[in-house]
């Protein structure tokens, strides 16, 4: 029920996102909601994410911070880079990125240790108001740093919002 609420609440800030006035896009925060363990056995969990994009500076990187938890109280948090690439100027981006973090089972998958490393790739279209829509592909890996290694694949809805669009929501210009 709780995730369901979740769920609720992240399209309700996407949905009103899209109404908000144009802004500059500097720092994100972006909201993810979608498949964990998506390609491999079948048995997927659901997976929400929250992640802290930095300003992007020489070219096109962008540090990032966040984390997910599954419906199976599995927990990720990293850092790590986005490379922000336009496909199509200021509408159509590409977005590999690279993180590393710290994983906790809980009641998912075992990953084979705590120390993971993220790495994947996201197809965004940016709105005039900058806020972005996106689908990423992510895979986590410990890279055999110890004796299991089964990896997992995430597929996801993206939803970045410029953080300078809520000055409006909480009393600012």
């Amino acid at each position: 029920m709780r995730l369901k609420s979740s769920a609720f609440g992240f399209l309700a800030l996407a949905a009103s996102a899209l109404m908000s006035a144009p802004a500059m896009a500097e720092d994100y925060l972006s909201m993810n909601l979608g498949a964990y363990n998506a390609l491999r056995d079948g048995n997927s969990d659901t997976q929400f994410g929250l992640e802290y994009r930095m300003s992007a500076f020489q070219y096109n990187l962008r540090p990032i911070f966040g984390g997910f938890v599954t419906d199976e109280g599995a927990l990720y948090g990293y850092a790590g880079v986005n490379w922000d690439i336009e496909l199509l100027p200021k509408q159509l981006f590409l977005i590999p990125n690279f993180a590393v973090g710290a994983y906790h089972q809980g009641d998912g998958k075992d990953l084979g240790g705590a120390i993971e490393f993220r790495s994947g790739v996201e197809l965004a279209y940016q709105f005039q108001n900058n806020h972005q829509l996106g689908l990423a592909v992510n895979h986590l890996s410990n890279a055999s740093l110890y004796d299991r290694n089964p990896g997992v694949e995430t597929v996801m809805v993206t939803y970045s919002v410029p953080l300078n669009s809520f000055g409006g929501l909480i009393g600012g210009q």
